[in-house]
This record gives C-alpha cells, sequence and structure tokens, in this order.
C-alpha cells in the first residue's frame, strides 16, 4: 500500500495527462495491488455478510469526469470502490476510499428513490424506537460518531413539522462513515479491518432493511 500511496502523492502534484503517461507502468501496478486488496475484502466481507460485486467491478476508476465541474484535473488521487449487498433482502452499500488524504469506509443509502425514501419514513414516522436504539447505542457512537447524510431544511411533504421523530425524517440518505489511521492502512490486515469496519454497520444495515423489505403492518413486501 505504500508505493501506491507514493504514486497517489506524485499524482496530485502532477495531475496532467504528459505525466501520467510517462508513469502509466506504475499506475497499472498501483492499480492491480488495489484489484487484489479489493477482492481481499470482498472475500472478507463474504464470513459474515452476502456480497454480489466481485472483481473489477467494485473498484472505480482513476480518470475524473470533468465535463461538469469547475476542477478539470484529469485524474483522482484517491483509489475508491463500492461493495452492493447481494439480494432484494440485504439493503445498504459499503463504500470505500483509500489515499494520502484520507481512508475511510462509508456505508448506507447514499441515493434511495422516491418510493424507498418514502416508505423509510413512514416507517420512522410510524415507530422510530429500532433505528434510535442502533444509532444511539454507544457502540455506533464511538465507531461512526453520529449519522450522516444531506437533510432538508424543513418538514418532508405530508409529514408534520412538529413530529417528535422530525430529526430523523428531515434526512434524504442515511450514511455512516469510518475514518482510518494510516498505521491500519499499511497494515497486513488492513483488508480485514476493512471488513471489520464494515461488519459494524450490520446493526445499522439490518434495521434499514428492515424497514424496507416490510409494509407498515410488518408483513413481508418481497
Amino acid at each position: 500500500m505504500k508505493d501506491t500511496f507514493r504514486f497517489l502523492s506524485d499524482l496530485s502534484q502532477n495531475n496532467n495527462r504528459q505525466w501520467f503517461q510517462a508513469n502509466k507502468a506504475i499506475y497499472e501496478q498501483s492499480q492491480q495491488e488495489m484489484l487484489a486488496f479489493s477482492d481481499r475484502v470482498a472475500g472478507e466481507l463474504n464470513t459474515h455478510d452476502l456480497i454480489e460485486t466481485l472483481g473489477k467491478r467494485n473498484l472505480f476508476r482513476i480518470y475524473r469526469d470533468v465535463r461538469f465541474g469547475k476542477d478539470k484535473t484529469p485524474y483522482k488521487t484517491n483509489w475508491a470502490g463500492y461493495f452492493k449487498r447481494a439480494t432484494a433482502e440485504r439493503r445498504g452499500g459499503c463504500y470505500y476510499q483509500v489515499g494520502p488524504k484520507g481512508s475511510f469506509v462509508m456505508g448506507g443509502f447514499f441515493g434511495p428513490n422516491a418510493k424507498d425514501l418514502l416508505h423509510i419514513r413512514n416507517q420512522i414516522a410510524l415507530d422510530s424506537s429500532a433505528l434510535r436504539e442502533v444509532i444511539g447505542s454507544r457502540q455506533f457512537k464511538n465507531f461512526f460518531g453520529e449519522l450522516q447524510g444531506s437533510q432538508l431544511k424543513t418538514a418532508p411533504r405530508g409529514f408534520d413539522k412538529q413530529h417528535a421523530d422530525i430529526d430523523l425524517l428531515r434526512y434524504k440518505q442515511f450514511i455512516l462513515q469510518h475514518d482510518f489511521i494510516e498505521k491500519e492502512v499499511f497494515s497486513q490486515n488492513f483488508p480485514r479491518i476493512m471488513s471489520d469496519a464494515f461488519k459494524e454497520m450490520r446493526p445499522f444495515f439490518d434495521c434499514m432493511s428492515e424497514m424496507l423489505t416490510t409494509d407498515l403492518n410488518g408483513e413481508e413486501l418481497l
């Protein structure tokens, strides 16, 4: 991983196509290291969860889409990937990012569609106790801090501004994040360390999956 960090550091100082082409072999070596790393993480994840994204599909490209942003540098200065949980009963996804400017895992519901978001809100409005138990636990707070994600400034349409759970109902995303120190990143056990971080998300995933796969009467939707 140290060689990959050195490549990413150099890339951040020389983020142009000429330098990248001259160092293509180093990039390819780093890419192969990250593909192997990602496969190891997926293997670890499948000891306690069921993951369907394997191989190259779970490692994002290093090339940036510069069409719409102000930043026109052509390359990302980190490696990142995403693992999708398998089957309709297991909801949520796991994102990771590795690089000199920060290494972390994120998990949850980054962009729930309108139907799912409304269903989550209806479930929270009906009974938020299970979700509050998860995100209010000492273990959750020690590892993730607090629930993250973009929020509405006011109540969503159809919900009372004075609702007891308005703090949760305003969420448009439901995201957890845990940061790693470099000692962990450079450890030979980093794939397991990352997998264990995703494992810490399971109570949250299980709670949200239960919401999304049952109706307001508790009957299965699948």
